[in-house]
């Protein structure tokens, strides 16, 4: 217990984390940054900056994936890149949500090079502690029942850690806003998001630190069939493993369409319901449904097993979607919507992350060697490339559809909300849809073939010990 309490904990801290960065930066500087006539500029070109940055540094993941792989140190090869990584990437969030001391405006070109030097740092750290945080799965057992619990112990702790951040962002803004620049409570301004972001950091560093302490990886046969990761190991790790691409080409479509949504939720609030207080009970509400997902993983992966997890999951979302779009300005709807769109995506990411780590193993048939932070690197890959794109589309849709500064609900033209529908419902539904027919026909790598996969390895390790002159069979 200690350990599954520990690795929820790393993960805490590091959702909240990644929901910062890639939910409120956006909002951060439509907000609070550049709110003026004439500043749509500046929030276009920070905007394209982060689109580049961060679709340029995933293309490195799998690399990093390799070092992480390659690393052996008597802490073990996850650890130091999760804290290293943690330390780095907090500090860098802290600077990332200012003005820079007010280069934003007086120098705004040295402003855009420090935002790019810092975004870009901010990416490759996180990067590191990201993957080796997740890549430790599969390192900690080989038992399916074990990996289960593990992985839904640290989605309850991403979860919460990702769900907090809405109940907490508001309420942390005005009050920080109320210490800092001494304005009424109920005003935001950018000390306040400073100060919010701070915690933020704090608990990213401190749920590191803490899953550091306690979570070691398990030595046996199966892992110790391990070599040094070159270049051309990485894409043949990847490449040559069908299931991992089928999982992550409709994997890739699911986060897109949830990133997308959930980025877009707080000017649904703002803009449309005129009522960003109101936000906060999307925090509340998800953080209580969140754990009740979670936690009916492992009955449910028994029951039906993942495959149904997966594609009854987004059909459950499908009807969120619906209730959303007859909601209008209807706060409870709204809420009710949240609740059926929401609910199932803890139980579609983990029914992803243990086929994910699977296909370790199922990639070591196949390659005759074992990749277990390359192969693991490709779900966050996916995650930042699909915020990534989000943020690109966040920054011109709120432009667009006149969603920016202190503008109210009656600002908004017919056409600025169908614009806003658009990219808020309809591409969502149908990216769904196709993600869900990718994963139910392609995707044969079930619990049970998992389980033949496992012994077969063992067959063929234990014959190469008796036989170390005999190459590695491979399929």
């Amino acid at each position: 217990m200690k350990k599954y309490i520990s690795y929820a904990l790393g993960t805490f801290g590091h959702d909240a984390f990644y929901n910062t960065l890639s939910i409120y930066f956006m909002m951060f500087l439509t907000s609070q940054l550049f709110t003026n006539s004439g500043d749509e500029k500046m929030v276009g070109i920070v905007t394209t900056m982060v689109v580049v940055i961060r679709v340029g540094e995933i293309m490195f993941d799998p690399m990093i994936g390799g070092i992480v792989d390659n690393t052996n140190t008597r802490w073990g090869k996850f650890r130091p890149w999760i804290m290293i990584g943690s330390a780095v990437a907090a500090i860098g969030l802290v600077f990332l949500f200012s003005d820079y001391f007010g280069l934003a405006w007086n120098s705004p070109i040295f402003y855009l090079i420090l935002v790019a030097i810092t975004f870009l740092t901010i990416d490759v750290f996180y990067s590191f502690s990201d993957i080796a945080l997740w890549s430790m799965l599969p390192a900690v057992s080989l038992d399916n029942k074990t990996r289960t619990k593990f992985g839904t112990a640290s989605r309850i702790g991403s979860t919460l850690g990702a769900q907090i951040v809405i109940v907490i962002i508001t309420p942390a803004i005005l009050l920080f806003s109320h210490w800092i620049s001494k304005v009424p409570f109920g005003q935001q301004t950018r000390a306040g998001w400073t100060g919010y972001v701070l915690i933020v950091a704090l608990l990213c560093v401190g749920g590191a630190l803490i899953t550091c302490l306690n979570i070691k990886e398990e030595h046996n046969l199966i892992r110790a069939n391990v070599k040094h990761t070159t270049v051309s190991d990485i894409f043949r790790a990847i490449g040559r493993n069908k299931q991992l691409l089928w999982i992550a080409a409709s994997y890739f479509l699911f986060a897109f369409s949830y990133v997308v949504t959930n980025s877009l939720l707080m000017y649904y609030f703002t803009y449309r319901l005129g009522n960003a207080a109101a936000y906060t009970w999307v925090g509340v509400i998800t953080c209580i449904l969140g754990v009740i997902s979670v936690s009916l993983f492992p009955a449910l992966e028994s029951l039906i097993q993942r495959k149904a997890i997966y594609v009854g999951g987004i059909a459950f979302m499908l009807i969120g979607y619906v209730i959303f779009l007859f909601a209008g300005q209807n706060l409870t709807l709204v809420l009710v919507a949240v609740a059926f769109y929401f609910f199932p995506y803890p139980l579609i990411f983990l029914a992803t992350l243990m086929t994910i780590t699977d296909s370790v193993e199922y990639g070591q048939l196949i390659n005759g060697v074992r990749n277990e932070s390359v192969t693991l690197s490709v779900r966050p890959l996916i995650d930042k490339l699909a915020g990534a794109a989000s943020n690109g589309i966040v920054g011109i849709v709120a432009v667009v559809a006149g969603m920016t500064g202190n503008a109210k609900p009656a600002d908004i033209t017919a056409g600025g909300v169908a614009q806003f529908n658009m990219f808020m419902f309809y591409i969502p539904i149908v990216l769904l849809v196709i993600a869900a027919v990718i994963f139910y026909t392609k995707v044969t790598l079930t619990e049970a073939k998992h389980a033949e996969i496992v012994a077969e390895l063992r067959k063929r390790l234990k014959s190469q010990q008796s036989a170390p002159t005999e190459t590695a069979p491979t399929e």
